[in-house]
């Protein structure tokens, strides 16, 4: 039986739903299309006026644009994505790939990320129009204050994201740079922003997380509380492989993040998007709440998985599980 929701029935405000365009979010990202296509620009786009939901993200701006929390972690973040990265040096260095993977695990613990993986690049990820020509996809994880996060959908907790947004960018520079001192080049890709590729997909290949049922990463250590950056490179690192430890099958028995979510985005069951049936977040209804509450952000706060010391704890509980189904 559903929870209580003290912010349904949600409606949104008439001025942002006058700005809707004619064309489906849902559409825009392949929602029920049976054929694997490249993914689609939907939103954050660098440029609004080039997508058809350009006027809704230009109204998200103009919610509360005096908010001091959201006013200061602004600030702060463009401070961030105003600083260079080193100049590419010298002749590429050479290392075995197991070598470059652990020198990045050692570089890693000084600098200001909480996690990393390392994938081969894919097509697949790669938005429609892009082009990509690296073979590495470096994907940094940064952890969210879990007090600040918490508090959503205040804007305490919007502020929280923009200022890990704004740690995330940093740690892709930190990693672009020690890339390009060593002779090999290393490009930030930085989010909310769209870019060049989805995040997503290669932070689940390299064994950051599983997709959860609120279409976000769950990991187990950070659990859902955490955001993305990636740096493309040609440097051979070796890839970390994909995890496992039982998201997929929690979330198909956990309701938390569809009863906490106001406007009934976040379904009971996956859906067909672009030939893959996975977890999905309905744009439509998201959108609107999102965009009035700069950014939202319950769902990822009430999943259980991101609960201090509650992930390793449920990971390890999970496998102990799965360990006694196969023995018998």
């Amino acid at each position: 039986m559903a929870r209580t929701n003290p912010l349904r029935p949600f409606t949104p405000d008439p001025a942002q739903m006058a700005l809707k365009p004619a064309v489906s979010g849902n559409d825009i990202n392949g929602l029920g299309e049976s054929q694997v296509r490249a993914p689609r620009m939907v939103y954050w786009a660098p440029d609004p006026d080039t997508i058809p939901h350009g006027a809704m993200q230009r109204w998200f701006y103009q919610v509360d644009p005096d908010n001091p929390h959201l006013a200061r972690a602004r600030q702060a973040r463009a401070k961030l994505l105003a600083q260079p990265i080193a100049d590419l040096q010298g002749s590429p260095a050479q290392h075995d790939p197991q070598v470059w993977t652990q020198a990045l695990a050692a570089f890693a613990r000084d600098a200001d990320f909480d996690s990393f993986g390392v994938a081969i690049m894919d097509p697949a990820w790669i938005y429609e129009g892009q082009q990509v020509t690296q073979s590495r996809v470096i994907v940094l994880a940064v952890a969210h204050d879990y007090e600040q996060i918490a508090t959503a959908p205040q804007s305490t907790a919007g502020a929280e994201v923009v200022r890990q947004y704004g740690r995330a960018a940093a740690a892709a520079k930190a990693v672009a740079s020690w890339l390009r001192q060593q002779g090999w080049d290393g490009e930030p890709v930085t989010g909310p922003m769209t870019t060049k590729l989805t995040l997503i997909p290669p932070a689940m290949a390299s064994g950051l997380g599983e997709l959860g049922k609120h279409g976000s990463l769950i990991n187990p250590q950070y659990g859902s509380s955490f955001r993305l950056a990636a740096v493309l490179t040609d440097a051979p690192l070796a890839p970390t492989p994909p995890r496992s430890f039982g998201v997929d099958n929690f979330c198909r028995n956990c309701r938390v993040c569809e009863d906490a979510c106001p406007p009934q985005a976040i379904g009971a069951d996956k859906q067909l998007v672009r030939g893959a049936e996975k977890w999905y977040v309905d744009f439509e209804r998201c959108l609107p709440f999102f965009n009035q509450t700069q950014g939202c952000a319950i769902c990822i706060a009430v999943c259980p998985w991101s609960r201090p010391g509650v992930g390793l704890n449920l990971a390890e509980k999970l496998a102990r599980r799965r360990q006694r189904a196969e023995a018998d």
